[in-house]
């Protein structure tokens, strides 16, 4: 019996598209910080720079992971691609391990309290939301 395809929901290309806007700002965040772009750094506390500055290599390492598997994800989806569930899980883990880290004590208050933990929790939750949508339409064969 041959698989049938479904028909692509009008809310598959809402959420694909708010997904490539949403890590594409966490793209431009990260190559932002990499590139140590002045304009862009002056939004940060000496102390939020500090810690970016000193992160230890597996903290980047777990940062880019996050970023550009979470893209490469969204990415996917827009082809339709069931590669897209495991793109988007990888950058999940690597925005855990990064969020970790930030959490350990290494990051300055401004960054685990307040509306820093709130910004942290939300991004978290919405890239575990995408990630369930992905799978959800992977089993309903929209991802192939």
């Amino acid at each position: 019996m041959a698989i049938m395809e479904r028909r692509t929901p009008w809310h598959f290309w809402l959420v694909t598209i708010l997904a490539l806007l949403f890590y594409g700002g966490g793209s431009y965040n990260y190559l932002m910080m990499q590139s140590d772009n002045a304009a862009y750094l002056e939004s940060y506390t000496p102390e939020q720079l500090a810690y970016f500055e000193t992160a230890p290599i597996w903290f980047d390492a777990a940062w880019a992971i996050g970023v550009w598997f979470a893209l490469l994800g969204a990415l996917l989806m827009l082809l339709k691609s069931r590669f897209a569930v495991s793109a988007l899980l990888l950058g999940l883990v690597g925005f855990a391990i990064a969020t970790l880290h930030q959490f350990s004590g290494a990051a300055p208050a401004s960054m685990t309290t307040g509306l820093g933990m709130i910004s942290t929790i939300v991004l978290g939750v919405i890239q575990v939301a995408i990630f369930v949508y992905a799978m959800a339409m992977a089993r309903k064969r929209v991802l192939r």
